[in-house]
């Protein structure tokens, strides 16, 4: 395992696993969103995103974490595993309100001096919104979308609930000990 993709609905825990991944394996960690969101939430054109993520990339083994599969094809094709982190919508909507109310209150910067305004929160636009969206386009699209890569040799795990993830993780890297051995997804640590 040195190129990973985890993927799931917004809110399921991927930067979280993402980072513990990398930081476990020795490896960058690539945050879609971050290559994605230019200044003012304004989306980066295609070329740039993929050059850039490219140039990160290139200095070795890596962990991406997102979803933007219209524009990540490409990176699939290098990955040697992907984790999809398949939360249900239970768990992962409270997850996204207290976290953009914490971005809020905080003012924390997310990417490229981007910040999350109240409107995450309510209307057509809002994480909510998208996460249910995505979440239902998820359901229908990947299964077989995966079970194809995994014909092609790709490793594909598919985790449904932080227990699953945890135990994943200690089945992975049963060497490590303590907090080490949990990935912390929800919160815990």
């Amino acid at each position: 395992m040195d190129r990973i993709v985890v993927i799931g609905t917004s809110g399921s825990g991927k930067s979280t696993l993402a980072g513990r991944l990398a930081a476990r394996l020795g490896l960058v960690h690539l945050e879609l969103d971050a290559f994605v969101h230019g200044p003012g939430w304004k989306s980066v054109p295609q070329v740039t995103f993929r050059r850039t993520l490219e140039e990160r990339m290139a200095t070795g083994g890596w962990v991406c974490d997102g979803n933007y599969f219209d524009r990540t094809d490409w990176v699939w094709q290098q990955a040697d595993t992907v984790i999809w982190l398949d939360m249900p919508l239970r768990l992962v909507l409270p997850r996204l309100v207290r976290r953009s109310i914490q971005r809020i209150v905080t003012r924390e910067e997310l990417w490229n001096g981007n910040r999350e305004e109240w409107t995450a929160l309510v209307g057509r636009d809002s994480v909510l919104t998208w996460a249910v969206k995505s979440h239902r386009r998820h359901a229908a699209e990947l299964p077989a979308r995966l079970e194809a890569l995994e014909k092609d040799g790709l490793a594909v795990e598919r985790l449904c609930s932080p227990r699953e993830v945890d135990q994943w993780w200690s089945r992975t890297f049963p060497d490590a000990s303590g907090t080490e051995n949990r990935p912390g997804i929800d919160g815990r640590h």
